[in-house]
Parts: structure tokens; sequence; C-alpha cells
């Protein structure tokens, strides 16, 4: 099975030795998005922004990866403050809908360029996307 880098300049490029995603046959694994505007390089104050900034980043590797949104079977989100989950989560619940992804939230000590939030995800391409409710 071969791997194949994704990159879409739709999102923030990656800065160092790494992809924005990688698809190992019809799963695509993402790298952490930041809520980085890509334009414009802007990162958003509030927590509540930063994490809809970061998730539209992955929903666009996703989408270039050939991922639609009703086929992400899991979501990793990275806070510097675990304090900031209830923010997190009430944005969060913008962008998915029933069956939900599986996900796991963790705290970590801190996330590149000082922002509050990263998100990274699992993905299948290929197939319609999942019957929701």
């Amino acid at each position: 099975m071969q791997v194949e880098r994704t990159s879409t300049s739709r999102a923030p490029m990656a800065v160092g030795p790494y992809s924005q995603a990688v698809a190992a046959g019809d799963f695509v694994f993402t790298a952490g998005e930041i809520p980085v505007d890509p334009a414009t390089g802007a990162v958003p104050r509030t927590v509540g922004e930063q994490t809809r900034l970061a998730l539209s980043n992955l929903r666009e590797v996703l989408r270039a990866s050939g991922v639609g949104d009703g086929n992400v079977a899991s979501v990793t989100v990275y806070l510097a403050d675990i304090g900031d989950f209830q923010e997190m989560n009430l944005a969060y619940a913008e962008f998915f809908s029933e069956p939900y992804p599986a996900r796991s939230c963790v705290a970590v000590s801190a996330l590149p360029k000082g922002v509050r939030v990263m998100v990274s995800a699992v993905g299948v391409r290929g197939r319609a996307d999942r019957p929701s409710g």
C-alpha cells in the first residue's frame, strides 16, 4: 500500500518536515491544524474563534484528501488549558452532527505559535458520506 501526501493552500502550509495529511488506502490521517488564517497568518483571540478556524482548516485538508464532512471517523483536540473545554465544545458542536466522530481531548503544556487549540483527525475517503441521525 502506498502512502499519498496531501497539500492544500486552503489551510496553513506545513512549516516543517511533515505533511498536512497522508492517505494510506482509504484512511486519511491529518497533522494537527492550528487556528492560523492561511491567507493572512492571523490568529483569532477567543477559544471559540480559534476552534472554528482550526476546524475549518482541518475540513479543508480533509476535503483536499477526498474526505467528505460525514466521513470523519475520529478527532483529537489539544487544549493549552483544559479550562477552555466548554467554550471549545460549543464551537466544535457547530461542525459535526450525529453520528458524531469519536473524539479525544487532551490538555497540553503549550501549542505552536501560542495558540490555545489544535485539532487532528482520521477520515475515510472514497465512500459516500455516512448517514446522519
